[in-house]
């Protein structure tokens, strides 16, 4: 396959459609990560269909002090990234092809969940990306438009404005790539040296060690209900070992299921350990929400949520999430 490189809408518009268009939006510098979503982007629109990637850094969503000017262009690389993920079109526009006459003076509002985590955190971030990212489906005009988990808030809001606005464009989301070593693949990695990202690597860990507590607590709690709600429960759990269950199975079946708490302080202790590394971690937010408008959970949730974690290493920034499932659902 040829991957051919478009700079205009027109020329994209002129292209013969025949099946069905799936479009994976980038800001270049092409890892593992998006070629892992280029290849699922593949698998969605067929043998007949076409799969689009955008190139594009969109200068809305950099903030004051942010690293416009730094970020990584490295154009001839994704072709041959994206060629081998099986990519038809890479469509790379230039700012005045998106942004003709200058910033938008009309522009999409993140709304509430947009102020959130991220949001709060980059103020008018999320703003910038949802007005690029409605423009960009607008001038690729997909069936199906793929973006990765990493960004669990971004795939949120992207969501709720295809809905929200009657996009009529399926979104699906692509689970997050991981290096070996366990660290969110991003295009800032690179920016990481040795000692930093030694650094770096609590923010998978105290994530995977929420996770860890999470899945105990939940296994704990299906053994709790597997016996009756009598003194027979404590004889049931320690039988199979479940001394801790048994000394306390009150306190087991009364409690919220997987602990939201709980999970938030296994993950907070490996986070503040981080902090006394050398360099130190700087935490920007932890967070337990839900997904639908990434708020806090509260004790009794049941249902998906996300773990989420944003922290600063150096000069670089770097965020990272798993989704977890509590209660009954799981």
């Amino acid at each position: 396959m040829t991957t051919v490189l478009l700079r205009t809408a027109d020329e994209l518009h002129a292209r013969a459609r025949a099946g069905r268009r799936a479009v994976v939006m980038t800001m270049g510098a092409l890892h593992e990560g998006h070629a892992t979503l280029i290849r699922t982007a593949r698998e969605v629109a067929g043998p007949d269909g076409e799969v689009v990637v955008t190139v594009f850094v969109n200068p809305l969503q950099f903030g004051e002090g942010e690293d416009l000017d730094r970020y990584p262009r490295t154009l001839d690389a994704d072709l041959k990234i994206a060629e081998e993920s099986g990519a038809d079109v890479v469509f790379a526009p230039a700012v005045d092809e998106v942004y003709p006459g200058g910033e938008p003076q009309v522009r999409v509002s993140a709304g509430p969940m947009g102020e959130r985590l991220e949001g709060g955190s980059r103020p008018g971030h999320f703003d910038g990306m949802l007005t690029v990212v409605a423009k960009l489906l607008h001038l690729t005009r997909p069936d199906t438009a793929l973006y990765g988990q990493k960004d669990a808030q971004q795939l949120a809001l992207i969501r709720r404005m295809a809905r929200d606005l009657n996009f009529g464009i399926e979104i699906v989301g692509v689970p997050t790539v991981r290096e070996e070593d366990g660290l969110a693949l991003s295009s800032r990695n690179r920016f990481l040296s040795p000692t930093e990202r030694r650094t770096a690597l609590a923010l998978s860990r105290a994530l995977f060690a929420g996770g860890d507590r999470h899945a105990a607590q939940e296994a704990l709690r299906a053994r709790a209900r597997e016996v009756p709600a009598t003194r027979a429960r404590a004889e049931a759990l320690s039988a199979i070992g479940e001394s801790r269950a048994a000394a306390d199975t009150h306190a087991v079946s009364k409690a919220a299921p997987g602990g939201p708490a709980t999970v938030r302080a296994a993950a907070r202790l490996i986070l503040d350990d981080a902090a006394r590394l050398d360099p130190p971690l700087a935490l920007d937010y932890l967070a337990l929400v839900d997904p639908s408008d990434f708020t806090e959970i509260e004790d009794d949730f049941t249902g998906e949520a996300v773990l989420a974690v944003a922290a600063r290493v150096g000069t670089t920034r770097l965020i990272d999430n798993i989704p977890l499932t509590f209660g009954a659902a799981s």
